[in-house]
């Protein structure tokens, strides 16, 4: 194996243990836990379930791999936060999408090459990528590995709460 695979090989196997890992503890709450504050006065579950889902589909236009899926959860899941937004999606909805969108990502991801993945992503220019060619698609997906593993840590929180409780 080159290294260019094995560097692609080694992120890539990161991104899918954190989403199970994501999936197993969001699996283990119910609806109801997710309406919860992940502490008081924070974020409850049901809006970072959400906003996981707005990222993960915001990666697909950052990595050249087509439009959003939920351009509609970018606002209330992103650019707002929790409880500015009142009408939200349910949290069955948002798990429905929180599946699909990583199905269709997975697919995407894993029909690129080593090579590909050293390619530029979206939000750099050509100009900018020569002088920074760290700039690359694997390097989102490793700002993306720390994001879902920081609120995997919040989603536990939540977990822990209801055996708590």
């Amino acid at each position: 194996m080159e290294q260019n695979e094995v560097m692609v090989k080694m992120v890539l196997d990161r991104w899918n243990a954190l989403n199970k890992n994501f999936d197993d503890t969001l699996n283990a709450l119910s609806d109801a836990d997710l309406q919860r504050e992940i502490a008081p006065g924070r974020n409850r579950g049901i809006y970072l379930l959400g906003h996981m889902v707005a990222v993960h589909d915001d990666m697909l236009r950052l990595l050249d791999f087509g439009n959003k899926q939920y351009p509609d959860l970018y606002k209330p899941f992103v650019e707002s936060a929790d409880k500015a937004v009142a009408d939200l999606p349910s949290a069955k909805e948002l798990r429905k999408q929180w599946a699909e969108i990583n199905v269709y990502l997975s697919s995407k991801i894993n029909a690129l090459t080593p090579a590909q993945w050293f390619e530029k992503h979206t939000a750099v220019n050509a100009e900018d990528f020569a002088k920074e060619p760290h700039r690359n698609k694997l390097n989102i997906m490793v700002t993306r590995c720390t994001h879902l593993a920081y609120h995997h840590g919040q989603i536990i929180l939540l977990e822990a709460k209801k055996h708590n409780d």
